[in-house]
C-alpha cells in the first residue's frame, strides 16, 4: 500500500524566516493512546520564531530537519490503541510537544486533547495552549485579588489580550501598556491603557497610583519598572526577560506552568460563556507561513496570527 503523505512546515537549519519551507512528507500513523488529528487551525508564537533562529539552543535545541508548532484545533481522523473518549469525527483543541502542530494532520496525545465546544471558534481554539495557558500561568503567580492594581505590559499582544482579560474577570484594575491603536480595544476590555516609552512611570503613576503586581510580556526593562513602582519581587512576573528573574529573583512562570487539559477546557468555557475573547490579528493559509511569521516579528499584532491548512 502506498505511504499516505501531507504538507509540514520543515526548516532544515536554525536561521531566519527564510529558512521555513512547505515539504511533502510522510502522513504519521497514531500509536498507542495517541490521536490523528486533521488540523483546522494551529496558531504561531514568538517561541516557535526564538526556536527557529536558534536563540533558545541551550534551553530547547532543535533536530533537524524540524518541524514546528504546539497549538492546534481540528477534526479526528482515526485514534490509537487505547484510546477512550475520543472517536473519528470528534472536534477538539489542544497542543504537541513534537513540533508539529504546522502542519495538514498530527498525531496529539489524547491527554493533551480537550473536546472543542460549538460557540468557541476555531481559530481561537488553536491559540489557547500558548498563550492562554501562558497568561493563566502568569497571572496566577502575581496572586491577583480583587481590589489589586496590575500593570501588564504588551497588554495587547497574543498573552497580553488574555492575561488582561484573566486579570480584569479576577477583579483586578488593570494597566495596560500598548500603542496608541490598541487602547480603544483595551477599554472596551476593561484595562486602563497607557502608552508605553519615555514618562511611562508617571503616566502610570498619575493613571493608577499604587501599583500591587506588574506582569512583563515585552522584555527590554519593565522589571525594572516594575521595581521603581515598589512592586515586590514575588508580585512580578516575566515571561522573557530571564536575566531579569537571576538579578532580581521575580517569577517566570507562564505555559509551563499551567499547560494542563484542565486550563484549556476552562478558557474555552470562558469563550464559551462570552467572558473571555481571543482576539484574531490574521489568518494565513501554510503556504504563506513565512508572511505570517514576517507580521509575528514585528512585534506590533493585537492578538493571535493564525495557520489555516
Amino acid at each position: 500500500m502506498a505511504t499516505e503523505t501531507m504538507r509540514a512546515v520543515r526548516f532544515d537549519g536554525y536561521g531566519g524566516i527564510e529558512v521555513l519551507r512547505v515539504a511533502e512528507v510522510e502522513r504519521p500513523v497514531p500509536g498507542p493512546g495517541q490521536v490523528l488529528v486533521k488540523v483546522v487551525a494551529a496558531s504561531i508564537n514568538p517561541g516557535e520564531a526564538m526556536i527557529r533562529m536558534g536563540v533558545l539552543h541551550d534551553r530547547w535545541p532543535a533536530t533537524f530537519p524540524s518541524g514546528q508548532g504546539s497549538d492546534l484545533a481540528g477534526v479526528v481522523l482515526t485514534v490509537g490503541d487505547g484510546v477512550e473518549g475520543f472517536a473519528a469525527g470528534d472536534e477538539v483543541f489542544g497542543f504537541t510537544d513534537n513540533r508539529a502542530s504546522h502542519a495538514e494532520y498530527v498525531v496529539v496525545e489524547a491527554a493533551a486533547l480537550v473536546r472543542r465546544p460549538p460557540e468557541v471558534p476555531w481559530e481561537q481554539a488553536a491559540s489557547l495552549h500558548v498563550a492562554g495557558s501562558t497568561a493563566y500561568g502568569e497571572t496566577r503567580a502575581v496572586g491577583l485579588r480583587p481590589g489589586d492594581t496590575v500593570v501588564i505590559a504588551g497588554a495587547a499582544g497574543g498573552v497580553g489580550t488574555i492575561a488582561t482579560q484573566l486579570a480584569v474577570n479576577a477583579g483586578a484594575t488593570v494597566v495596560g501598556l500598548a500603542s496608541e491603536p490598541n487602547h480603544q480595544w483595551l477599554r472596551d476590555h476593561g484595562a486602563i491603557p497607557i502608552a508605553y516609552g519615555e514618562g511611562v512611570a508617571e503616566r502610570i503613576k498619575a493613571a493608577a497610583g499604587h501599583v500591587d503586581a506588574f506582569i512583563d510580556n515585552f522584555g527590554g526593562g519593565y522589571v525594572e519598572l516594575a521595581l521603581e513602582l515598589g512592586v515586590d519581587t514575588d508580585r512580578i512576573n516575566t515571561i522573557i526577560d530571564f536575566a531579569a528573574v537571576e538579578r532580581y529573583g521575580v517569577k517566570s512562570e507562564g505555559n509551563t506552568a499551567a499547560a494542563t487539559v484542565e486550563v484549556l477546557a476552562e478558557l474555552a468555557d470562558l469563550i464559551r460563556t462570552g467572558r473571555l475573547e481571543v482576539p484574531i490579528a490574521a489568518t494565513y493559509p501554510l503556504d504563506r507561513v513565512q508572511d505570517a511569521f514576517r507580521e509575528l516579528e514585528k512585534r506590533h499584532t493585537r492578538g493571535k496570527i493564525v495557520l489555516k491548512p
